[in-house]
């Protein structure tokens, strides 16, 4: 795995504990530094809090990556995304995960506990994710430029 991760940053609702612990586990045996965002999980959590918590660690702590879990991953994307500085990837398969940071710039990967359900498609996913290097291809760059634009209120172009 990268060297070059700053920190991973690691947060579920209550459907993702069970995924979310064994990520931790597998991600310290293979060295990483993975902080989880400290939230307590109950029946009636809101995704949102997580989301918004670990996307604004995520952004304020350059260089580190964050993961999300829910049910389905898609409610940790989509409120995710809201954070300013965050590109959120929701991802089902290995070429997600590539395409996510490769093409998009993604620094936070969301994913479904009751989607994917084999751990070891689960762990390439993540290692995928978090070994892919940042868009460095003319037109991606440009892409991520422009979201990065208009995140800032600048008109797209």
């Amino acid at each position: 795995m990268d060297g070059d991760i700053l920190k991973i940053y690691i947060g579920c609702d209550h459907r993702g504990l069970d995924l979310k612990v064994k990520l931790i586990n597998y991600l310290k045996e293979n060295g990483l530094d993975v902080e989880d965002i400290g939230i307590e999980n109950t029946l009636l959590d809101d995704y949102p809090k997580f989301a918004f918590k670990l996307g604004e660690m995520v952004r304020n702590n350059n260089g580190s990556l964050g993961i999300l879990i829910c049910g389905s991953g898609v409610g940790m994307s989509i409120a995710a995304n809201k954070v300013k500085g965050i590109r959120c990837v929701r991802a089902v398969s290995v070429d997600d995960a590539f395409k996510g940071k490769n093409h998009n710039g993604a620094n936070v990967i969301a994913l479904g506990s009751e989607v994917t359900t084999d751990f070891n498609l689960v762990k390439e996913i993540i290692d995928t994710f978090i070994n892919t290097k940042a868009p460095c291809e003319e037109r991606h760059l440009k892409r991520v430029q422009a979201i990065k634009d208009y995140e800032e209120g600048n008109k797209w172009k």
